[in-house]
């Protein structure tokens, strides 16, 4: 039997549904090419959706209509004097995407508005103002796309915004947020970036509370590049992390980021709006604007057993190299020869760990000492992500790529480490 339904039942219609002793009140949701013509798809009241086989002894009452989508208002809606400016800057990601349910597949949204509408809460902690700058998941974010934001980011400040809020898909979400606390200077307000593990569709969506706990961060008044994420799987905490030091360690959790080789900057309530910082970040004294620019044309190099010496030449196509070492920053001592010619060549090869937590010490072994004495910069406590952005945005700069390399910038090299 194929779904046939009463001519009086749409899609998005309210029905109950009632086959043998059992009962499934719901959203009628569209058929999609990857179910069986014979099944009926509801959404229920938990969020989940739920595949009834259609049989000759159901039976399909309507119990609502769809309530059609009201319409935006095209008027401006006053701006209310003791509410700080936040400008919402759409990229795209879970936190902003929607179901296609021909499909089954999740896509970015088009309309950045869509997150005022499912947010209105938003309207009440601020006077927000939502600009969309890409609509792509964030494997589709490219290095040149970063440049894109810090110049609307800065747009953003300079007209006034006391805080932007910068919504992107989490798996490239700690790369934006470095090459921003790379690229912007002389800013006074705080960036955030956040994103979601689940979307707005599922009960366990933390989008909401992601939103809302980085649109209080941005209010904050302190200056810095900040990535707010759920801080347990509970709907309690969200931990504020420097845009540096943040890496994505779970596929699926909800708390999936986690700071590496020091805690979170801080923490927010997203429901009572509280925000506490572990310190304050004070503005550096510089004009507001962008610093450099991005050269993507770089390598970054995972340090295994079965690297070769072909490997070695390849990365050396690159205007630079970052190599994720083994331990206390080790690539086998054969190669060291090969590494040595790019160096010569004029190649900055820059070192870290595949560890992640802890630091390099190259003068530990010999094999380490090797290394130093070619010419390798120890990038000491450096995520190899924000390595490997650090150098595309130094290669950009007039100044000595290993002074830059070696100095902390935005907080990524950190002497004193609390994890």
């Amino acid at each position: 039997m194929v779904r046939d339904l009463p001519k009086n039942i749409e899609d998005g219609d309210r029905i109950r549904i009632e086959k043998g002793d059992k009962s499934y009140e719901g959203i009628l949701m569209p058929h999609h090419r990857f179910s069986r013509e014979d099944i009926i798809t509801l959404k229920l009241d938990n969020g989940y959706n739920i595949g009834i086989e259609a049989e000759d002894d159901i039976k399909v009452k309507l119990l609502e209509k769809k309530k059609e989508k009201p319409g935006r208002s095209k008027k401006k809606v006053g701006k209310d004097e003791e509410k700080p400016d936040i400008s919402i800057l759409g990229t795209g990601g879970t936190i902003a995407s929607y179901v296609e349910y021909r499909t089954g597949a999740v896509h970015p949204a088009e309309d950045a508005d869509d997150v005022l509408y499912s947010n209105p809460e938003i309207a009440e902690r601020c006077n927000p103002e939502v600009d969309i700058v890409f609509s792509k998941l964030s494997e589709d974010l490219k290095p040149e796309d970063w440049v894109t934001i810090a110049d609307r980011v800065l747009e953003k400040l300079e007209g006034g915004a006391e805080g932007v809020v910068i919504s992107h898909g989490t798996d490239t979400m700690g790369y934006t947020a470095a090459a921003l606390s790379f690229l912007l200077e002389g800013f006074s307000s705080p960036v955030v970036l956040v994103g979601s593990q689940r979307s707005s569709d599922r009960p366990s969506s933390d989008a909401h509370l992601n939103l809302l706990g980085a649109i209080e961060v941005a209010k904050s008044g302190n200056p810095g590049v900040f990535v707010v994420m759920h801080d347990s799987i509970s709907d309690e905490i969200c931990a504020i992390h420097r845009g540096t030091k943040v890496r994505k360690m779970h596929t699926s959790r909800r708390d999936a980021f986690e700071s590496v080789n020091e805690d979170p900057v801080g923490e927010v309530n997203p429901k009572t709006g509280e925000v506490e910082f572990e310190k304050e970040f004070e503005p550096v004294e510089k004009d507001l604007g962008r610093r450099g620019s991005i050269v993507d044309d770089v390598a970054l190099l995972y340090s295994n057993p079965g690297i070769d010496k072909e490997d070695i030449r390849r990365a050396g196509e690159k205007k630079g190299i970052v190599i994720v070492g083994t331990g206390l920053g080790h690539i086998r001592t054969d190669l060291v020869p090969e590494i040595k010619k790019l160096i010569k060549r004029g190649i900055p090869i820059i070192m870290t760990s595949q560890c992640l937590f802890g630091t390099i010490n190259m003068n530990v072994y010999s094999a380490g000492r090797e290394l130093l004495e070619v010419g390798v910069v120890p990038g000491k406590d450096m995520l190899p992500e924000t390595a490997m952005v650090k150098l595309m945005w130094a290669l950009s700069l007039e100044e000595d790529t290993e002074d830059v390399m070696m100095k902390d910038i935005a907080g990524e090299i950190t002497d004193r480490r609390t994890r």
